[in-house]
């Protein structure tokens, strides 16, 4: 399993998707910076204050857990599946990383190949029934389904325009395959409760994949699933919960 290093560009858009630890633990200073000013500004005493820092901490905790388990779970399902799809399960973002372009689709293409639409009937359905396990569904905030592309489009376009032409394909590419993976028969059941958690997001050329400080043209070529948690809307409901009336 090949590993990558990301570009200076790639550092400063792959906040989001950094570690469920180091996450949390940025969430937390600023949540608790936000309380803090919040709490006393309503005159809360020491101990309200010491009670949400907390519950924000129980939740760090708790999400770092919950991050461990799904990897681990998502490594034993698919460990025998990710050479033979030229995936990546990614252990930091918990993504899986599909990244073999010739697979995925025609060059400056949209329609899913067959290759691939193999892969999603076998890929997909494992991944939402291990999703939807009690022990994660509560937790689900959104599966994003990403698309990338290389930052090249042709020579006789700038930067710019090459920018916005692989925006356009990426979010293409994704929309292509949300439609496919929801006609798969084996997610029926889940059909409705996809449709509240399953985006689409072309990315254009925004996360490239580089190695030794060189783009990797087919390695940035990819798409992705990535998992969001719902760990900012619990501290806010903390938070909220301490408003004095």
């Amino acid at each position: 399993m090949k590993e990558y290093t990301l570009t200076p560009k790639e550092q400063d858009t792959e906040e989001h998707w950094i570690s469920i630890s180091d996450m949390m633990a940025g969430l937390m200073v600023i949540f608790l910076f936000i309380a803090i000013s919040y709490m006393l500004h309503i005159r809360a005493d020491k101990k309200e204050i010491e009670q949400i820092k907390e519950k924000i901490e129980q939740i760090a905790v708790t999400y770092e857990k919950l991050k461990s388990e799904l990897y681990n779970d998502l490594e034993r399902e698919f460990k025998n599946d990710l050479n033979e799809w030229n995936a990546v399960l990614d252990r930091q973002t918990l993504s899986v990383r599909f990244k073999e372009p010739e697979v995925l689709f025609e060059p400056g293409d949209a329609e899913v190949r067959p290759a691939f639409k193999k892969i999603l009937d076998d890929f997909f359905p494992r991944y939402i029934q291990i999703l939807r396990r009690t022990e994660y569904i509560n937790d689900i905030a959104e599966i994003r389904i990403e698309g990338h592309t290389s930052s090249e489009w042709s020579e006789n376009v700038s930067d710019e325009e090459a920018y916005i032409l692989n925006m356009e394909l990426s979010q293409d590419r994704t929309r292509s395959v949300l439609k496919y993976v929801l006609q798969i028969p084996k997610i029926s059941e889940n059909r409705e409760w996809l449709k509240d958690h399953l985006t689409a997001n072309g990315l254009s050329s925004i996360k490239l994949i580089s190695k030794e400080g060189i783009e990797h043209k087919e390695e940035s070529r990819r798409v992705e699933f990535r998992v969001r948690t719902n760990a900012e809307k619990r501290i806010v409901e903390i938070i909220k919960s301490g408003k004095k009336e």
